[in-house]
């Protein structure tokens, strides 16, 4: 193994690290997700919240092509926005989500006019656009690994919600099934520039950090959550109340 190999072997181990102490899979929200134990509304206030974080990845991932000259790069990035978006025809994973919406009782236009999001959720998806445009595109692209550790918890998702909740079905489902495909690719192009570009130990040091920043923002909205709609079911001023937005 030369220098450079092992370089990259001891930065990849310290990213994946990252994940396994804090990724929002070991979040109690999810945990009572997973295993059946979410009321209806919290099945919904989630789908509500979470639809803020989804409709930002589209707005952050343009606001990395607008500072990324490199055209090659620019050609491997945009399909995280097609695959989001959809195109002109077709459904993307914004439209899938709004398919789980409709699933769980609510008014897909509700959910996607961004009302009743919490205010905690709405600060941590517009800090990650923010990070995203004007940081260096190291830590930009380094804030995008998150996706190294979503195939594991769309499966655990999609097992847990077919045997605990009567709405989950295949169409229901449809964006997490799709994730685990979509995840894996934009993962192997965006691990392998972190690992080539971080050629310095401050580089690697700023790469791991934005993937902690990254994983702060996912694990914020489930903290938010939690407080509004589970313990102690504080519901602060303007976020959505139970009865408001359904089909």
């Amino acid at each position: 193994m030369n220098a450079q190999s092992g370089r990259k072997e001891i930065m990849e181990h310290r990213l994946r690290s990252i994940g396994a102490e804090r990724y929002h899979d070991r979040h109690p929200f999810h945990h009572r997700l997973h295993s059946g134990q979410c009321s209806p509304d919290q099945v919904r206030a989630w789908v509500i919240n979470r639809w803020a974080y989804q409709a930002a990845i589209p707005m952050k991932d343009a606001a990395f092509l607008s500072r990324c000259h490199d055209p090659q790069m620019r050609r491997e990035w945009r399909s995280r926005i097609e695959d989001h978006d959809g195109d002109i025809d077709g459904g993307g994973g914004l439209r899938r989500w709004l398919k789980l919406a409709e699933a769980v009782g609510l008014d897909p236009d509700y959910v996607a006019s961004g009302r009743g999001v919490l205010p905690a959720t709405q600060f941590a998806v517009d800090a990650y656009i923010r990070y995203v445009r004007d940081m260096p595109l190291l830590q930009a692209v380094a804030s995008s690994l998150t996706e190294l550790f979503a195939p594991a918890i769309h499966e655990r998702r999609i097992e847990g919600l077919l045997q605990h909740y009567d709405f989950a079905d295949a169409d229901s489902l449809s964006y997490f099934r799709k994730r685990l495909t979509e995840a894996p690719r934009d993962v192997e192009f965006g691990l392998s520039w972190v690992l080539q570009h971080a050629d310095t130990p401050e580089k690697q040091d700023a790469a791991c950090a934005a993937l902690i920043f990254k994983t702060d923002v996912l694990w914020a909205q489930l903290d938010a959550l939690w407080g509004a709609y589970v313990e102690p079911g504080r519901i602060p001023p303007g976020a959505w109340q139970p009865g408001e937005g359904l089909a």
